[in-house]
């Protein structure tokens, strides 16, 4: 064959490969997982308002990953009535209530400015072009021009929302009248990213959803992993919520009945590492529950195998980690009595089994990691929030440091 065919043939059958390579997907970047607003029957304030009405929320997510065009998913999940969307913004997030100069995007659907969603839908939008780096943080502003009930909602956003009277969603800085510490209506961001991006999410409660953390400083154990991880194309999604238990609805549904929606259903996804289990031992007999019959070890690791089953049927990893210590938790508080000897005997027992049993696919030793030697039942000080049961900030940067490339992908 003369020479100058070959070199022919060759690129030929080389351009496909380059175009495999410079091919994109959408990749959700960030999540808040939705949850229904409870009654006043449960101690925890919502400290969110009833509704909106004729006023813009400004919220501000962190991503993980970046890309050149993005798309933001709304949701009405928990709504009983259609959710009217009067206009709706993106852009890079500046200080405060402020944005970007130039980098503020109208958000459509559809085609339209305006929409409505639906009870219990979501609602995607179309693509915007814009810039986003790995890390940055963007403003989502919402106009809601009907009076409209607070149904769907993330509680404990580690993350201050702004709200405003009128149509402020082309605003430079939003001009607010109230503050909120939670997420609204907003589900996820997604991204325009490279093919072979690959997905983590945090699957778990308020030690994942990050309470206890420095608020607006991105300091959840998830945020330092995410860190880590974004100059690798990895997307690392919190999936906690604040109160969450596996076998229980009540700040959000059970993680049986969510894992599906938060977890399986992300785009990508190659491993989830699962932590919760305390509430479910906790709250029985405590102020969050006072009626629950407590729970056994059996009923814990029996939740547990079917997350292991559904996460393997889908071909995803799945990583246990190890309920942490909480002698003295919420001591001095209204919430005091949520420690008892014998659920911290429950706990140790559903941890011998996390580590034994060898039936996740790589376990992560958080209670080894953040329990005072001195005191194996209580968290080192120098982890500890302060209420004795959260970590803070130095806590959760050794929780994230702790996942290294083998527990999370395996391959040694």
């Amino acid at each position: 064959m003369p020479r100058q065919l070959l070199v022919v043939l060759l690129a030929c059958l080389l351009l496909p490969l380059r175009a495999v390579a410079g091919d994109t997907s959408w990749l959700v970047s960030w999540t808040a997982s939705p949850q229904a607003p409870w009654g006043g029957d449960f101690p925890l304030p919502l400290g969110v308002p009833e509704r909106l009405w004729q006023q813009t929320i400004r919220q501000k997510a962190s991503l993980s990953i970046g890309g050149h065009r993005v798309r933001v998913l709304l949701s009405n999940e928990y709504g009983t009535l259609p959710l009217q969307i009067g206009a709706a913004h993106l852009a890079l997030a500046g200080p405060g209530a402020a944005i970007v100069a130039g980098s503020d995007r109208v958000l459509t659907f559809g085609g339209k400015p305006t929409a409505l969603i639906p009870p219990g839908a979501p609602l995607l939008s179309d693509a915007v072009d814009l810039d986003v780096d790995a890390l940055a943080t963007v403003s989502v502003s919402l106009y809601l021009p009907q009076p409209t009930p607070v149904s769907t909602f993330h509680w404990d956003a580690r993350q201050t929302a702004f709200v405003g009277s009128g149509d402020q969603t082309a605003a430079a800085s939003l001009v607010a009248d109230a503050q909120l510490q939670s997420h609204l209506f907003v589900r996820d961001i997604i991204v325009e990213a490279p093919d072979t991006a690959r997905t983590v999410v945090a699957f778990g409660d308020s030690i994942t959803d990050g309470n206890g953390s420095t608020p607006d400083a991105h300091q959840r154990w998830p945020d330092f992993l995410a860190a880590r991880l974004a100059g690798d194309d990895v997307a690392v999604l919190n999936a906690g919520i604040s109160g969450a238990r596996l076998l229980r609805d009540r700040m959000g549904v059970s993680a049986l009945a969510r894992f599906d929606r938060d977890v399986l259903s992300q785009p990508h996804l190659r491993t989830v590492i699962v932590l919760m289990g305390i509430n479910d031992i906790a709250w029985p007999g405590h102020v969050f529950a006072p009626t629950d019959v407590p729970v056994t070890a059996d009923a814990i690791i029996d939740a547990y195998r079917q997350l292991i089953a559904r996460a393997h049927l889908r071909g995803v990893r799945i990583v246990g980690a190890t309920l942490t210590p909480f002698e003295g938790a919420l001591a001095g508080t209204p919430f005091a009595g949520y420690y008892r000897t014998d659920r911290d005997a429950l706990r140790q027992n559903v941890n011998r089994w996390i580590r034994d049993s060898g039936e996740f696919d790589a376990v992560v030793d958080f209670d080894a990691l953040l329990r005072d030697p001195q005191r194996p039942q209580r968290m080192l000080p120098r982890y500890d929030s302060g209420d004795h049961l959260h970590p803070g900030d130095a806590g959760y940067r050794a929780m994230a440091d702790a996942l290294d490339a083998g527990r999370l992908f395996g391959g040694g």
